[in-house]
C-alpha cells in the first residue's frame, strides 16, 4: 500500500468516528463511549506519528477546475504543526475523560466534535496548497464552534456566535486574496520562498501588497491579532477546559500557520520586506503583545486571564515572522511549539482547579497550592516557562525573538521590539506568579486545620504533568529542536 494513503486515514478516521458519536443514540454505558473515543484518539495519534516519521509524503485527492488540486503534502513546516497537534490533542482527550464525566448527555457531543477537530487540524497541517488549506480552515471554524456553544448558556451562545462571525469575516479576507493570487502566482501550492510570477506581478505590486495585508489580517483574526481579537477572550473562557486548551494552543496556531504559509510560501519574504505591509504588520503585533499582557494583568477571572495571555503570546510569534529575519523566525517557530505545550497545561490546570473547587477568580485562590499541590506545581513550572525564565523553554524562543529584533535594520523596531517583549514578560510575571505565590504561601491566617486535599484523579493530573515536563525539557535540551528549525528557516528565507 502507498504510504501516502495514511494521510487520508489520519484525517478522516477521527472525523468519521466523531460524526458516528454524534449520530448514534445515547450510550447505555459510559464505558462504551470512552472506549470508542479512546480508539479514535489512539488510531489517529499512531497514524500521525507514522506520517511525521516517514517524511516527505504527498497525496492528490481531486481537482477543482483548472490547476486547482485538493492535495496533501507533508513538508518540514507541516511536521512542526503536526507535532504539536499530535502531542496536545491526545493528552487533552485523556484529561477530558474525567473532566467531562459529570456532564453526562453533553459528554457524547463533546467527544464527537473534539474528534472531528482532531482530524481537521491534521488536514490543515498537511494541506499542500492554499485551496486545500482554506477548505479545512473553514471546516475547523464550523467543527470547533460547538465546543464554545457546549454549555448552551446565553453567554456560551453569544461567545460562540461572536467566534463564528469573526472567523467567517477573517476567512472572507483570505478568500479575497486567493482570487487574486490565482492570477499572479505560478502555482497555489506551498513552495518555500514563494510562488509569485514576477512577470505578471510587474505593474501590480501595489495591488498585491493590499492582497497580502488582507490575507495576513484574515488569518490574524484566528490568531487573535488586533484589531480583530475580541472573540478570543470571550470564547476561550466559556468553553469546557479541554476545549479551551485546544482553542488556545492549537486552533489559534492555525491562524499563525495560515500567515506563515501566505508570507513565506506564497508571496515570499523578499517581496514583502521593507514595504508598508511589513511595517503595519509589525506595529499591530507589538500593540497586541502589550495590550494582551496588560489586559491579562488586570483580569481577575482565571480562564479569561489566560485567554488574554494567549492574545499576547501568539503575537510574539507573529512579531518574529513579521521581522523576516532568520533569528527572529527561528524564535517564532520555537515559540509555536513551546507555547502550545505551556498554554495547554495552564488551561488544563485552570480547569482542574475550577472542576474540584468551583473557584474561578484569581483573588479567591489563596492556599490552592496546599489543596492541589501537584496541579499547582505544574502550573508554576509552566508559568516560569511562559515568562521566559531559564532554563525553561520560553526563554529559548524569546531569546531568539529579541536577538532577531536587535539584528534587524528596521528603524525604531530594532530597539522597540525587545523593549515591548521585556515589558510583556514582566507583565506575564505579574499576572501568573502571584497565583502561585498566594497558592503556596497563603499567610498565617489560612485555616490549615481544615485543609482538604483536592488534587483530581491521575487521569487529569498525568496529562498536565507530561505537558509541564515537556515545557521544561524543551528548554533544558533544546538543541535537536533548534537544529531542525534552523534548517527549516534557512529554506524559506
Amino acid at each position: 500500500m502507498d504510504q501516502s494513503v495514511l494521510i487520508l486515514f489520519a484525517i478522516f478516521i477521527p472525523i468519521v468516528l466523531g460524526v458516528y458519536l454524534l449520530a448514534r443514540p445515547d450510550y447505555k454505558s459510559r464505558v462504551s463511549l470512552v472506549a470508542n473515543a479512546s480508539v479514535g484518539f489512539a488510531i489517529t495519534t499512531v497514524l500521525s506519528l507514522v506520517i511525521l516519521i516517514e517524511g516527505d509524503l504527498r497525496l492528490d485527492v481531486f481537482t477543482i477546475g483548472k490547476n486547482m488540486n485538493i492535495y496533501f503534502h507533508v513538508d518540514d513546516m507541516s511536521r512542526v504543526f503536526g507535532t504539536i497537534v499530535t502531542i496536545v490533542m491526545p493528552l487533552v482527550g485523556i484529561y477530558a475523560f474525567e473532566y467531562m464525566s459529570h456532564y453526562k448527555k453533553e459528554e457524547k457531543r463533546f467527544f464527537g466534535f473534539f474528534l472531528m477537530v482532531y482530524g481537521v487540524l491534521l488536514a490543515l497541517t498537511y494541506a499542500g496548497n492554499v485551496v486545500t488549506f482554506y477548505l479545512f480552515y473553514e471546516l475547523m471554524s464550523l467543527s470547533s464552534v460547538p465546543l464554545v456553544f457546549h454549555f448552551r448558556s446565553r453567554e456560551a451562545i453569544m461567545a460562540g456566535l461572536k467566534y463564528l462571525f469573526y472567523s467567517l469575516c477573517g476567512a472572507y479576507f483570505v478568500l479575497f486574496g486567493i482570487y487574486f493570487l490565482n492570477q499572479y502566482t505560478i502555482t497555489l501550492d506551498f513552495v518555500a520562498g514563494g510562488t509569485l510570477n514576477m512577470a505578471r506581478v510587474a505593474g501590480s505590486e501595489g495591488l498585491l501588497l493590499v492582497v497580502a495585508m488582507s490575507m495576513i489580517i484574515g488569518f490574524g483574526v484566528k490568531a487573535g491579532m488586533i484589531p480583530l481579537h475580541a472573540w478570543l477572550p470571550n470564547a476561550h473562557p466559556i468553553a469546557p477546559a479541554p476545549a479551551s486548551a485546544a482553542l488556545s494552543s492549537l486552533i489559534v496556531k492555525m491562524g499563525v500557520f495560515g500567515v506563515m504559509r501566505v508570507v513565506y510560501y506564497l508571496f515570499g519574504a523578499e517581496f514583502l520586506r521593507g514595504t508598508w505591509v511589513q511595517y503595519t504588520w509589525l506595529t499591530l503585533t507589538l500593540i497586541t503583545v502589550f495590550f494582551g499582557s496588560m489586559m491579562a494583568y488586570r483580569e481577575k477571572q482565571f480562564k479569561k486571564r489566560l485567554a488574554y495571555s494567549t492574545v499576547s503570546q501568539v503575537s510574539y510569534i507573529l512579531f518574529g515572522m513579521a521581522l523576516m529575519q532568520s533569528q527572529a523566525l527561528i524564535g517564532s517557530v520555537l515559540h509555536i511549539l513551546f507555547h502550545a505545550v505551556i498554554k495547554s497545561a495552564l488551561f488544563l490546570s485552570a480547569g482542574a482547579i475550577i472542576y474540584k473547587t468551583g473557584v474561578e477568580r484569581v483573588d479567591e485562590m489563596r492556599g490552592i497550592g496546599k489543596k492541589m499541590p501537584k496541579i499547582m506545581w505544574s502550573f508554576t513550572l509552566c508559568s516560569l516557562a511562559l515568562i521566559g525564565i531559564p532554563p525553561a523553554s520560553g526563554f529559548i524562543s524569546k531569546w531568539y525573538l529579541a536577538t532577531g529584533s536587535l539584528a534587524t535594520e528596521i528603524p525604531v523596531i530594532a530597539w522597540l521590539g525587545p523593549v515591548v517583549l521585556l515589558v510583556s514578560a514582566l507583565l506575564t510575571a505579574g499576572y501568573l506568579l502571584p497565583i502561585a505565590i498566594d497558592g503556596f504561601f497563603p499567610g498565617p491566617d489560612f485555616d490549615y486545620k481544615h485543609l482538604e486535599k483536592k488534587d483530581p484523579t491521575k487521569q487529569m493530573i498525568v496529562p498536565i504533568m507530561i505537558l509541564a515536563a515537556l515545557a521544561v525539557l524543551f528548554g533544558v535540551l533544546p538543541n535537536p529542536v533548534i537544529s531542525y528549525v534552523t534548517e527549516l528557516v534557512a529554506s524559506v528565507l
